[in-house]
């Protein structure tokens, strides 16, 4: 039976459904443990990380929650508790840059309603 996370991978258009299923694969790799679900009909991994998939581009969203200002200035966008890295095709996917700031969110951020 497929996941819920796997059908939301599926429906995704390409190039969409390949950057997708790229993040997921680092994510799933870098934290093999972590706990995959749908949350805001979008895949996420216990409040740190999600990957939603947009028109023309793929958001991967990082808890900024618990980093330093200059961590948290890694990522694009000006939430107080999460911000993103986005992407427009494979190519442009840098895996150990992606790599790194999974392992940075997962061993340093928190879940705001976690705690």
């Amino acid at each position: 039976m497929k996941s819920a996370v796997d059908a939301y991978l599926e429906k995704q258009k390409s190039p969409l459904k390949e950057i997708c299923m790229k993040l997921r694969s680092i994510i799933l790799r870098t934290c093999p443990k972590i706990k995959e679900e749908m949350e805001m009909g979008v895949p996420w991994y216990e409040g740190k990380f999600y990957i939603a998939a947009l028109k023309y581009h793929v958001n991967i969203g990082f808890s900024v929650s618990g980093l330093s200002v200059k961590e948290a200035g890694l990522f694009d966008g000006k939430g107080r508790l999460m911000r993103h890295l986005q992407f427009r095709s494979t190519a442009e996917m840098d895996e150990k840059k992606i790599e790194d700031a999974v392992k940075l969110v997962a061993k340093k951020a928190r879940c705001e309603p976690c705690g």
